[in-house]
């Protein structure tokens, strides 16, 4: 009797698994907006490559929006001299008062690290960019970068890695910084783009892009939102490991913090950073 009940215990979680597997499927979550051509989906929806070259970029977004979202995808990096370029993966609202939480891949000369570049716009407002190497090789294999997003905060994760955590202060900090708020009330959609960006991608746009390694590829799978969880209280606070990780990943990674930049606040730093 034991036995049967273990078994089914076990093909219950197959069966949900595979319920996983077939919803992460491109053609259902998204839309390819523009590159005439130059983003397909492939693998009978398993799997989207995004293709730039000297005439046009290209990209997607959600089908959905949503309101507070643990958002996990898979993603690798355009390969070999991919200076000039960037790789877009981020949320956001519309209108001029747009809420976005932005992942930004750098692309650099062959042999030099990629820069990930994070940030968060509310009501229009960003500024808030923390930049970082990866501690491997992104266009070798596969990356998880993920986006926790609740009332309380922001957690941006590498594999499972948290490398930044962004805290709604709007109710302390509010009263005394107008410019600083929360995205909390506008629900936004998943976007994700490769485009030319050599005025200022890479070196501050000393290093420009090499058109005849083109065209240039990122590609992407295992796409989940969840919207609504009850591990999500859970989620947000870091235990003591994830901590670790977390301080781990700043100090031998971050390499660019808004809040250590007095030189481009010399009236103060923003209230978040006090």
């Amino acid at each position: 009797m034991e036995m049967g009940k273990s078994l089914l215990f076990l093909l219950l979680l197959i069966s949900l698994s595979l319920v996983v597997i077939v919803s992460a499927n491109f053609y259902n979550d998204v839309d390819i907006t523009w590159g005439d051509g130059r983003g397909k989906i492939l693998e009978n929806g398993q799997q989207l490559q995004l293709t730039l070259d000297h005439t046009s970029g290209s990209g997607f977004q959600s089908k959905n929006e949503y309101l507070f979202a643990k958002i996990d995808m898979q993603i690798k990096l355009v390969p070999g001299n991919s200076a000039g370029t960037v790789t877009a993966y981020y949320l956001s609202s519309q209108g001029p008062k747009h809420d976005e939480i932005d992942y930004e891949f750098l692309g650099n000369l062959s042999g030099d690290p990629y820069i990930m570049h994070t940030n968060v716009f509310a009501q229009g407002l960003g500024n808030r960019e923390q930049q970082f190497y990866l501690w491997f090789d992104p266009t070798l294999d596969f990356h998880t970068y993920s986006v926790l997003w609740t009332p309380n905060q922001i957690t941006f994760s590498v594999d499972g890695i948290p490398v930044r955590v962004f805290k709604n202060r709007e109710t302390e900090l509010g009263k005394v910084d107008s410019n600083y708020h929360y995205p909390k009330s506008q629900a936004m959609r998943i976007y994700s783009s490769l485009w030319n960006a050599d005025d200022w991608a890479t070196r501050g746009g000393l290093v420009k892009t090499d058109w005849s390694k083109a065209p240039f590829v990122a590609s992407f799978t295992n796409f989940n939102a969840a919207t609504s969880s009850s591990n999500f209280a859970g989620e947000e606070a870091l235990d003591s490991n994830e901590e670790q990780k977390l301080q781990w990943a700043r100090k031998n990674y971050m390499i660019y913090d808004y809040c250590s930049d007095t030189k481009r606040f010399p009236q103060g730093l923003p209230a978040e950073c006090k």
